[in-house]
């Protein structure tokens, strides 16, 4: 069977990180949704409660998409961590990787709803103050202060519940978020305005400042909301392709079924125009559609027995397909998990905003209770006291701080995803912006190779044939290609060195087809025949090349050819630093020493001679035709025919790493700014709504900026 190079030999690997890199990905992932969490102090909170368990290994908390992916201990599950997070007053239940489907935007529409009550609410309360204000008699102002309460306290009862349900479960576990002093804010000027109308008969009400004060915040909070959804995750796009159901086909007929229910062996019909629901064989010749998963934008001829992955489309004629993984472990499934691993990663400015997140409760309610005593013993009002401290506790929240990072990660991530590359581990991002030298090998990965065969007699064609089928080296896929209609021999004791070539026995004597000063070389028991390759670049390279010295990487090529044969490929294509003639523990050397160096090198390569090298580098990536071990060792997988994305992705990175900082300097500088401001009375509680709606809203925006 020939398997066509797509995702689902990428997603069939185990996908784990080298100990270097500190990063199991094969344990076992489970996600719980957090829908109540805010700001960064229930991130805080939420690991904080989760770093307790026994049970728990790993967490981390995904705030743009609520919810909080865990690594648990062997034999372990997450009620534990469920029962945990639910005493601390934390709503939390349990997802499936199917939960990172985009569902119906329910929660948008909810706060439209809330917003637009109490914007319809908050103009008819301004127009009846604007009549109090222009110096209504005493009847007249306590009337129109009744029609207020009547307008307002209703609206305030609807619109503000996401404020008073999210605080009072934080208080309930005896802990803060930023949604206390906002519903604080809310009950102190509803409150205040109900004693003056029913008690003191005062000349103002402040129920146009409550609804106001709602108002903006939840507009607020939908517009962050939909920036969200613009910003949705690759691993969302990818489940987003996901089938409900499947037509499988019984020795009765045809029945529709759920796709869950779907076995190995299940045989599927499949429609022209359909998109695969499950990995699986095709039992005829089709052709198939790989652009959402890897970006072709040309169509891909398969044969009969050849793979279709979940999530492909089939063009052209309707196609069965025998079924050989179950939905949850198709490539789909597969690639989702391995993207979010990439997008709720922690970077190295992680630290910062976690470090923020903790310090913001003690500090700031600190600061609060400073102002409203320092304001009440120079003025003694207390209503502006009240006033100072609700707009310091609500101007300082940390959703800014708390957006700056995981929006970056999860935009630059799925753009890298759209370009073709496939980030599996959750540092990869972060290292490749750091890249100043590219390390790339020659043979299958800057070149393609066709073998040029001299008449073979059978016997030595056969031989041939079956050693360069047991060898994923790029060579022997070039000469088995070239024999393809030959019959193979019979071999015994098939061994692959890597960096030497392939020997077997045949008929009790030894043969091999192994590397020599020229070429490969087939030998046989009398006799070493040579096999020329020849060697073209793959389209692209010498662009890909020309583009990364443009941007300032210095760019190397190392491979275990002759030295003659390497320069000349480096003469096309431009590169200056050539390493020729070296063996796969070289390359380890290598990459070792120009790290010693200082130099921080981002190594790409495809082959068994290749893999311990992808692992010593500081980062690394592979085509999506590369062998298992190296797709295994890498930190992402090239999905497109082309290396044309490591340029992109090598730029993408750096603007990652620019966009982070830019964030954290407009979080520091925001707070900078908006907190005297907030401390010497100049701002009003609506006015530190707006403002704080605008810090994250903005953050969010940047993030997603081209």
């Amino acid at each position: 069977m020939t398997v066509a190079a797509c995702p689902g030999c990428i997603a069939l690997a185990p996908s784990v990180d080298t100990a270097k890199k500190g990063v199991a990905e094969t344990e076992a992932a489970v996600y719980l949704a957090l829908p109540q969490i805010r700001c960064a102090a229930c991130i805080a909170g939420v690991e904080g409660v989760l770093a307790k368990l026994p049970s728990v290994k790993a967490a981390r908390v995904n705030l743009s998409a609520k919810r909080v992916r865990l690594v648990l201990a062997p034999g372990c599950d997450a009620s534990t961590a469920l029962q945990a997070l639910n005493d601390a007053g934390f709503d939390a239940h349990e997802l499936d990787a199917t939960a990172l489907r985009p569902a119906n935007d329910d929660a948008g529409r909810r706060l439209l709803a809330r917003a637009a009550v109490a914007g319809f609410a908050m103009m008819n309360v301004m127009a009846i103050s604007v009549a109090v204000w222009s110096g209504a008699g005493d009847v007249t102002r306590v009337m129109f202060h009744w029609v207020s309460a009547a307008i307002a306290l209703p609206a305030l009862a609807f619109s503000a519940v996401p404020f008073f349900a999210s605080a009072w479960g934080a208080l309930r576990a005896g802990r803060m978020n930023m949604d206390v002093p906002i519903a604080l804010a809310i009950l102190l000027a509803a409150a205040t305005s109900l004693y003056e109308t029913f008690a003191a008969r005062g000349a103002h009400t402040w129920f146009d400042a409550a609804l106001s004060l709602t108002f903006f915040l939840l507009v607020g909070r939908y517009l962050e909301h939909r920036a969200r959804a613009t910003a949705r995750s690759a691993a969302a796009e990818l489940t987003a392709l996901e089938l409900p159901r499947a037509t499988r086909l019984t020795a009765t007929g045809r029945e529709t079924v759920d796709v869950a229910v779907l076995m190995p062996d299940d045989r599927i019909a499949l429609a022209a125009g359909a998109r695969a629901p499950v990995d699986g064989i095709a039992e005829t010749a089709a052709m198939v559609d790989r652009s959402a998963l890897t970006g072709e934008a040309d169509p891909v001829a398969l044969a009969a027995g050849d793979l279709v992955c979940a999530g492909e489309v089939i063009l052209g004629a309707p196609l069965t397909l025998r079924a050989t993984h179950r939905a949850e472990d198709s490539t789909l499934r597969r690639l989702a998990a391995l993207v979010e691993v990439a997008e709720t990663g922690k970077h190295r400015y992680s630290g910062i905003a976690d470090r923020a997140a903790r310090l913001y409760a003690p500090v700031v309610h600190g600061l609060a209770a400073v102002a409203f005593a320092v304001w009440w013993a120079l003025t003694g009002d207390l209503h502006h006291a009240i006033a100072v401290a609700t707009a310091t506790l609500i101007i300082t929240c940390p959703c800014a701080l708390a957006l700056a990072i995981p929006a970056v990660t999860a935009a630059m991530t799925g753009r890298l995803f759209r370009a073709g590359v496939l980030l599996k581990s959750p540092t990869a991002l972060e290292r490749l912006a750091d890249i100043d030298t590219v390390v790339f090998d020659k043979t299958g990965t800057l070149t393609e190779g066709v073998a040029v065969l001299p008449a073979l007699d059978p016997d030595a064609a056969s031989v041939a044939l079956s050693l360069a089928q047991a060898s994923n080296h790029p060579a022997s896929r070039a000469l088995a290609a070239s024999l393809a209609g030959q019959a193979p021999a019979d071999l015994r004791d098939v061994v692959e060195v890597a960096g030497k070539g392939v020997t077997a026995l045949w008929n009790g004597e030894p043969v091999g087809l192994v590397r020599g000063e020229d070429g490969p070389e087939l030998h046989l028991p009398d006799r070493c025949i040579p096999l020329p390759l020849t060697e073209t670049p793959r389209p692209g390279t010498a662009a890909l090349i020309a583009a990364l010295r443009v941007g300032g990487w210095q760019v190397a090529m190392v491979t275990g050819d002759t030295s003659a044969r390497a320069a000349a490929l480096a003469a096309k294509l431009g590169i200056d630093q050539i390493h020729a003639g070296v063996l796969p523990h070289e390359k380890v050397d290598l990459v070792r020493g120009m790290s010693e160096q200082g130099r921080r090198v981002l190594m790409v390569g495809d082959g068994l001679n290749d893999t311990a090298a992808l692992a010593a580098a500081y980062a690394s990536l592979a085509p999506g035709s590369a062998l298992d071990a190296a797709r295994v060792a890498s930190d992402g997988v090239i999905l497109g025919g082309t290396l044309g994305t490591v340029a992109e992705a090598l730029s993408l990175a750096r603007r990652a790493r620019s966009r982070i900082k830019q964030n954290l300097a407009l979080a520091a500088a925001y707070n900078c700014v908006a907190i005297p401001v907030a401390v010497m009375g100049f701002a009003t509680p609506l006015m530190a709504a707006a403002v704080m709606s605008s810090s994250s809203i903005l953050v969010v925006l940047n993030a997603l900026r081209r």
